[in-house]
């Protein structure tokens, strides 16, 4: 499981919605690139979701990391965030649009479960 960084791509099961990530440490860097904690894929806006029309909600915000968190490994006290984050989106219908990383922004640092 690769520890994501800033660069890394997260988006919506619509394919097209992408998060805008904002690091929230400036401690731990890979390749000069900063690595994601809890809860930097909290609460974040979502670009492009294609998803819209009448009575149709779009992507437009990450809910809470329903997983993904690293269990042992922590910066300044909050969990690294993995190659596995998941969680809702406020997208339509409620309570079933995920987001998910497409890609961690780096593949030499990982975590071995």
């Amino acid at each position: 499981m690769y520890f994501l960084t800033q660069d890394a791509n997260l988006n919506c099961k619509h394919m097209n919605g992408l998060v805008q990530i904002v690091p929230s440490q400036d401690l731990v860097a890979i390749e000069e690139r900063r690595v994601l904690v809890e809860p930097d894929p909290e609460g974040k806006a979502i670009a492009g979701c294609p998803m819209y029309g009448p009575a149709i909600k779009p992507c437009t915000t990450t809910l809470k990391v329903q997983r993904g968190y690293s269990d042992f490994l922590r910066i300044d006290g909050r969990r690294i965030s993995l190659d596995t984050v998941t969680g809702l989106t406020d997208g339509t219908p409620p309570g079933s649009v995920q987001y998910e990383v497409r890609r961690a922004g780096q593949d030499f640092v990982s975590e071995i479960s």
